[in-house]
């Protein structure tokens, strides 16, 4: 047995791509900061109760279960961060007006998903708590636009829909849980021979506005389209009015906008606007986020909440190939002005490494292209292949 192997999409992260998400990851801290977002790290490991109630099966089926050898209840691997976030926010923080949390940590799913293929995404986010309108959900929205363009990603393109469209439909209909899980399926699918199958039978105004869902999809004049066709029922008129709202707030941040109102991605979990931010050249989503005020009454206190989350090991396996800033290579010696000058190198930024007694070491394997030498009396950089090093 090779004890060195590990488990299935489950990998080490290297020096280059390791040191590109740290990196990354306190600029995108800094960049929540100075919006008001106030960093939290939860626990890795609790009672798995808290971790997926009121989330729906997938998180359910997503998490890692354990046995606490200290109580015997049964405890679970965070899967997700943002059910943590709403529990500080219930019961740790205890705000009574708007509460601005972010995040950054591993988190541990059952199956692997997402760009990098890995069963332990880097989970980066921010949640806002405390406020309903649409005006909560724009300022989500801008600061995940903010922080993929800070990571580096252009020509950018967000989708939105909003579950509350096919929960009025639902409700108006009066359809049953086994048809409404059906045609979530089925919408979910873009299939839309299925859902006029399984729509058969429903009034014909209900039966048709599923069907015309699966059309849905495109620019912002969808949302005309969709106010022509759709009925008029107060919470489907709410839901197009807040597509317009976020269509007219974010049409100037240079990124595209689009919509598909069939997109009921994480319909059990989330309820209202919904939305996923692409890039040109990559595959599946680079963040997704959303409105979910039904969550925080698992922890006995309701509270609207919206907030967005990308997975940073993904993106950044997503973009060019990671490779590690290079190096000075410095001689051994505790001279007084060899380590002045070390040091006011690595203050700059430098990463300088300091030669040790009989280092064989090969010049590839430390990374370093300039060396640190002494010239006319002071200690100066030079091309690594002009140093005596070489």
């Amino acid at each position: 047995m090779r004890n060195w192997l590990l488990p299935e999409f489950i990998e080490d992260v290297m020096p280059a791509e390791a040191g590109r998400i740290e990196c990354l990851r306190r600029q995108l801290l800094d960049l929540f900061k100075v919006h008001g977002y106030q960093y939290v790290m939860p626990p890795t490991l609790e009672y798995v109760e808290s971790l997926i109630t009121g989330t729906g099966s997938k998180l359910d089926t997503a998490t890692f279960k354990v046995v606490d050898q200290l109580t015997g209840r049964m405890m679970g691997l965070r899967a997700d961060t943002t059910p943590q976030a709403a529990r500080i926010d219930a019961h740790m923080l205890n705000h009574q007006g708007i509460a601005r949390l972010c995040y950054a940590g591993t988190v541990l799913q059952t199956t692997p998903s997402g760009l990098a293929r890995t069963r332990e995404p880097f989970q980066v986010g921010a949640e806002l708590f405390g406020h309903a309108s649409v005006e909560s959900d724009v300022e989500i929205q801008r600061l995940m636009i903010k922080a993929l363009q800070a990571i580096g990603l252009d020509k950018l393109h967000v989708d939105f829909s909003h579950v509350g469209l096919f929960e009025s439909l639902i409700e108006a209909g009066a359809i049953d849980a086994a048809l409404e899980e059906a045609l979530y399926g089925a919408l979910l699918s873009k299939d839309k021979t299925l859902v006029a199958d399984l729509a058969h039978g429903l009034d014909k105004t209900i039966q048709q506005a599923l069907i015309d869902l699966t059309d849905l999809n495109g620019d912002v004049s969808v949302l005309v389209r969709a106010q022509a066709i759709l009925p008029p029922l107060p919470n489907i008129q709410k839901a197009l009015h807040e597509l317009t709202v976020v269509a007219d707030k974010l049409n100037h941040l240079n990124v595209q906008i689009g919509f598909d109102l069939s997109e009921l991605r994480g319909y059990h979990y989330h309820s209202g606007l919904v939305f996923a931010a692409y890039a040109q050249s990559y595959s599946g989503p680079l963040a997704l986020g959303g409105r979910y005020d039904e969550v925080g009454v698992a922890f006995g206190r309701a509270r609207p909440a919206t907030g967005f989350s990308l997975d940073l090991r993904g993106v950044v396996t997503a973009l060019n190939a990671a490779t590690l800033a290079k190096g000075i290579l410095a001689p051994q010696g505790d001279d007084v002005t060899l380590q002045a000058a070390i040091e006011a190198l690595r203050d700059m930024g430098e990463i300088v490494i300091q030669a040790l007694p009989n280092d064989q070491t090969d010049l590839s394997e430390l990374n370093c292209d300039r060396a640190l030498e002494q010239q006319n009396g002071e200690w100066q950089v030079v091309s690594i292949s002009n140093s005596k090093f070489n």
